[in-house]
């Protein structure tokens, strides 16, 4: 445990639940609907509405061996290049194998996926895929059906949601083990105010944290509240200096700032190309691939190509689709294109890189347990190991249903089950407990210009310096201006989120400043080589209590195991010790 919170004021009100599951994605809604229908008294908190996460978002489709002739060792096979040597394997292979049964299962809950004249599944391909295995709703809307089955789904199931909810902290018993959240609803819901939720078991499905840089595809909401969350209640975090740019992100101006219109993976994989404003196709003998490379490669081609001419963009040409197959099977993009002005059907969009995808995340065990007894974490907020350096296109989707599906087995199995009675009692402050100087509204701005700035696609030593200096800086002057001057930060909403931008933000940039090499999505143009010898290895980070990063690497790619604190644990073998140039001395 390391004692801290966000400032805020005290929980006026409590519910208590047998499960609260923050987050109301594809991953968070399985965990509830699985655990509500084992009896569970399960709570959901989202942060906007039901059906305003990432998951909403997403274009392309969900990744299984569905097709004729494909299997889980050829999906398998696929993820692990794309994971460029750091992927779990024994995650993966729990991923593909229960993936295709997982994906059925989604459809029983009412999920329509587009279909071929027989009646089979239509799949398509995407970057990094060999088969065609993505299976697609709508044509580029598949997010958006994914989330109204499960939406529809939890409302027949009368589970109790509490909307508009910004989660704060976690509650924790003296021993340090997992007794519900702390949370704000806004505005709107069924209570005003803070107020807790208590329960034993907490799972984390909260998304991702895309809003760390100016340009992103992920929504407003995605502040990397999660990871920050976890990591001031002590739990590990992991790879989380691999963040995936996606590659095609409609190109709005290079002062744009905020959610960018995505440009599917799926384009590519029906045909269209990649090319600079000659017309010339420059991803041709860069890779086997070509157009559907995995996407860092695709990402850095496109940075380079855009350094060597001196532009902001490059284009993605699909005019030969014709009006047709763009109206039927791309409605989505051609709908965002045409509303910024651009008509695809007769002329190439431009497109440039933008934040996409944490591959890295709060780090947990096959059954999605944290180091921390009874929080779990799913979907992107996690660190599962499946991902490694450099996510698999469509194999988010999939992971949150796979292991949503293995957290809840987890809880309904486990002894943690019907510990009610301990959680519902009121959980006192802590002492000791400290809390975190929070930032202005307008920090949230600056951390993500430092960010874009020093820790974006491409990085070096000297860049991330920068950043983790402007950063601190940040940091020193929340906390001068909490304890010398006027509180100009007063809790709420906006504070809370640029408090967790920056803390993420620190936590990302000490890991890729240590990581001295190019791997997966992590780009250092002053280390552009891959070394294998040195860092096929994972980096572990916690923060110490006054919030400072401390980093350790492993010492192998092995995905090292998590100790919860369970007695089921104990035969775990002990954490890797810190290096001693990361334990930072105090203030």
């Amino acid at each position: 445990m390391t004692g801290i919170r966000l400032t805020a004021p005290a929980p006026g009100w409590a519910i208590d639940a047998d499960v609260v599951v923050v987050g109301s994605g594809v991953a968070g809604l399985t965990t509830a609907l699985r655990c509500a229908a084992a009896g569970l008294a399960t709570v959901v908190v989202t942060k906007a509405r039901l059906d305003d996460g990432s998951t909403r978002w997403a274009q392309g489709g969900i990744a299984a061996a569905l097709g004729e002739g494909d299997t889980p060792e050829q999906h398998l096979d696929d993820t692990l290049v794309a994971g460029a040597g750091l992927c779990d394997e024994t995650a993966v292979r729990a991923l593909v194998t229960e993936g295709p049964d997982a994906v059925r299962r989604l459809i029983e809950t009412g999920a329509h996926f587009d279909t071929t004249d027989t009646g089979a599944i239509a799949l398509t391909r995407e970057g990094g895929h060999h088969r065609r295995r993505i299976a697609h709703a709508g044509g580029d809307a598949t997010g958006a059906e994914i989330s109204r089955a499960l939406v529809e789904a939890v409302r027949s199931a009368a589970l109790h949601t509490i909307e508009n909810a910004l989660v704060l902290d976690l509650l924790t018993d003296a021993e340090g083990r997992t007794q519900g959240v702390t949370l704000h609803v806004m505005g709107e819901g069924q209570h005003d105010g803070v107020g807790a939720v208590r329960a034993p078991a907490v799972v984390l499905a909260t998304g991702g944290m895309g809003q760390v840089f100016s340009a992103t595809t992920n929504p407003p909401v995605s502040t990397g509240d999660g990871v920050a969350l976890a990591l001031r209640a002590g739990a590990e975090v992991s790879d989380l200096e691999f963040v995936q740019f996606h590659p095609t992100v409609l190109f709005l101006g290079a002062d744009s700032e905020g959610q960018q219109p995505l440009v599917s993976e799926a384009v590519r994989g029906e045909g269209a190309h990649l090319v600079d404003a000659s017309g010339t196709r420059f991803m041709l003998g860069q890779h086997e691939l070509a157009e559907l490379a995995p996407r860092d490669i695709v990402a850095k081609a496109i940075t380079r190509q855009m350094l060597l001419h001196g532009t902001e963009h490059m284009y993605l040409d699909a005019r030969h689709f014709g009006a047709e197959m763009w109206e039927q099977r791309f409605p989505t993009i051609l709908a965002a294109c045409r509303a910024h002005g651009i008509d695809p059907v007769t002329e190439p969009i431009p497109v440039a890189p933008a934040a996409h995808y944490a591959s890295g995340g709060v780090r947990t065990d096959l059954r999605g347990r944290t180091t921390v007894p009874g929080l779990y974490a799913c979907g992107e907020v996690a660190c599962t190991g499946v991902h490694g350096a450099n996510r698999l296109a469509s194999n988010s989707l999939l992971e949150g249903l796979v292991f949503a599906e293995r957290i809840a087995a987890d809880i309904v199995d486990g002894p943690r089950t019907g510990a009610g009675a301990a959680a519902r009692t009121p959980v006192a402050e802590p002492a000791g407990t400290r809390t975190v100087p929070l930032l202005t509204a307008e920090s949230r701005t600056a951390v993500q210009r430092i960010m874009t700035k020093g820790a974006g696609v491409i990085r070096s030593g000297g860049s991330l310096a920068v950043a983790a200096g402007e950063l601190d800086a940040l940091q020193r002057a929340a906390a001068a201006v909490d304890k010398d001057g006027p509180k100009d930060a007063v809790p709420g909403v906006e504070a809370w989120e640029a408090t967790n931008l920056l803390l993420v933000s620190q936590v990302l940039v000490a890991a890729a400043r240590q990581r001295e090499e190019t791997r997966g999505c992590h780009w250092r143009e002053d280390r552009p080589e891959r070394d294998d010898d040195v860092w096929r290895r994972h980096l572990v980070v916690r923060v110490d209590p006054y919030l400072r990063p401390v980093v350790r690497t492993t010492d192998s790619s092995l995905f090292p195991p998590v100790r919860t604190g369970d007695p089921a644990d104990s035969a775990l073998p002990a954490g890797l010790p810190n290096h001693p140039a990361d334990a930072p001395e105090e203030p």
